[in-house]
């Protein structure tokens, strides 16, 4: 039976601008700890308690906190779109809510506007809270209609402009106005009415993940709903592990997390990815979605739409490309657009880190025009899925993604399995991992394309070869007919009689 859970919520905004200074007040002056008798440990995010009525949290008011009309909201304790992106990017909607933190005397800044993507992008309610407002010499009624203007020209409408999204003055140095902040977190969660069905086996996500030389892999693992228990037997984006124990984010150990708590976990076989999906032996996450690959992602998407990360060398050349674009996009009979090509972003310059995260994180391909990559950015765009193409010529770019747009909405021509092997026998090697002794079948396995194990009409694990021999010499491809050794890039819990198939998106 489905019951109210707490709101999960996400600090972002520029750098700055207080994004710690606002989670760290909360933590210190909200955070139940005290009835624990414990101290915060840093597991990557906690939870608070907050009266119905709206609740500071100050020193003076602790004692209220131990009344039963209090509402729960869980923090996630690592402020910034990098890691807000980086769960999504591996298809994880972790946050309820975001709050975009805009200091008073700097407005909306570079890193805002880049959050602000990300918030719509994620499709997640937003509430601005306006910080330093205890600053001197501010007038804070034209700094909050300049903030108010620059959001709406972000498409960011709050309330005083006829739009729903809540705008909040405070000073996160002197707790000055968190109290409304906290209520309007409840406020607006109790309008979306979050739920989560406690007895269901639980669906979550990693948030942080480590080696400890004492207690082995760990992970922070926020269940997103149902209910994690001691004993449980889980698999943690390939890496399986049984949960021998877990702690809360005062540190205490507790044998049951439910919906929207947060559980530092023990008993893995390895550490997992910050965003891997948590699943069980009983059953699979349904209010996450999978990681997916950027086209298996876009084939999943009802709107067909291809989103496009643009960056051009000159202002001429990027107007000039967002105009043949925009003539994917044909108006229907009503006279509405039909969008085929959405322009996610697009710039003048180089292409950044960021615009690699960006396009991970809303699924979308990154298209150059005279320019150069950023130092290490096509490392992150292998890692990420990211698909960047580079042109000199215009005409080229523009039918290059014809032909992706064309290839997107034609139904069964988009993926090719380029290979066929079957699990014969398994190998240990070193303390976790084991080879994969293989017969090709059909075509050919090779290093560079992805690859998935199957068993039955199930695919196990998604991922890429790390090491590839015939005989006992390491090679990039095996034909069929031949026997080979395969070593995944990550722990893959494979069975003999699984298959391996290489394939790619075309």
């Amino acid at each position: 039976m489905e019951t109210q859970r707490p709101p999960i919520v996400t600090i972002l905004g520029h750098v700055d601008h207080g994004k710690t200074t606002l989670l760290d007040f909360i933590r210190k002056s909200s955070v139940a700890s005290h009835e624990h008798g414990g101290i915060t440990q840093h597991i990557g995010a906690y939870q608070i308690n907050v009266q119905g009525t709206g609740n500071s949290g100050q020193s003076d008011k602790k004692d209220k906190l131990k009344t039963e009309n209090y509402n729960l909201i869980t923090f996630i304790d690592t402020p910034g779109h990098a890691a807000f992106e980086k769960m999504r990017s591996r298809g994880a909607n972790v946050a309820d809510i975001a709050v975009l933190v805009v200091a008073i005397d700097d407005a909306i800044m570079p890193q805002t506007v880049e959050a602000i993507k990300h918030i719509l992008a994620a499709h997640v309610p937003m509430i601005v809270a306006v910080n330093k407002i205890d600053l001197p010499g501010i007038d804070k009624k034209v700094q909050l209609e300049r903030i108010k203007k620059q959001l709406s020209d972000q498409k960011v409408l709050v309330e005083e402009y006829g739009g729903d999204v809540p705008i909040v003055p405070l000073s996160a140095k002197t707790g000055e106005g968190v109290d409304k902040l906290l209520e309007m977190i409840a406020l607006v969660a109790e309008m979306h009415e979050l739920k989560g069905d406690p007895n269901l086996p639980a669906a979550g996500v990693v948030i942080e993940s480590s080696l400890d030389k004492f207690k082995g892999a760990i992970a922070t693992i926020l269940v997103r709903s149902g209910s994690l228990k001691k004993g449980d037997e889980v698999i943690l984006g390939g890496i399986k592990g049984k949960v021998r124990g877990m702690f809360d984010f005062a540190g205490k150990a507790v044998d049951i997390a439910g919906p929207s708590m947060p559980v530092e976990v023990l008993g893995l076989g390895g550490v997992p990815q910050v965003g891997a999906i948590l699943g069980t032996d009983v059953a699979k996450p349904k209010d996450i979605a999978q990681v997916a690959s950027l086209i298996d992602r876009l084939r999943q998407d009802e709107s067909k739409t291809l989103k496009v990360v643009i960056k051009a060398d000159k202002q001429g050349s990027l107007e000039a490309i967002e105009d043949a674009l925009n003539k994917f996009n044909p108006s229907t009979s009503s006279g509405q657009v039909e969008k085929m090509v959405d322009i996610a972003l697009s710039g003048v310059g180089d292409i950044s880190e960021s615009d690699v995260k960006l396009a991970a994180s809303i699924k979308a391909i990154i298209v150059g025009f005279n320019v150069k990559l950023a130092p290490n950015v096509s490392k992150m765009a292998e890692n990420e899925h990211v698909l960047i193409r580079t042109y000199n010529i215009i005409y080229e770019l523009i039918d290059e993604l014809e032909d992706v747009v064309e290839g997107m909405l034609r139904p069964g021509k988009i993926e090719e399995v380029m290979g066929r092997a079957e699990i014969i026998a398994e190998f240990p090697y070193g303390k976790n991992e084991k080879i994969a002794g293989c017969r090709v079948l059909e075509g050919a396995i090779g290093k560079g394309p992805k690859i998935r194990v199957v068993r039955g009409d199930e695919v196990i694990a998604e991922g890429k070869i790390k090491s590839l021999k015939k005989v006992k010499e390491e090679v990039n491809r095996v034909e069929k007919g031949s026997d080979c050794g395969i070593m995944f890039d990550s722990p893959i819990d494979f069975q003999v009689g699984d298959f391996v198939e290489s394939y790619r998106i075309i």
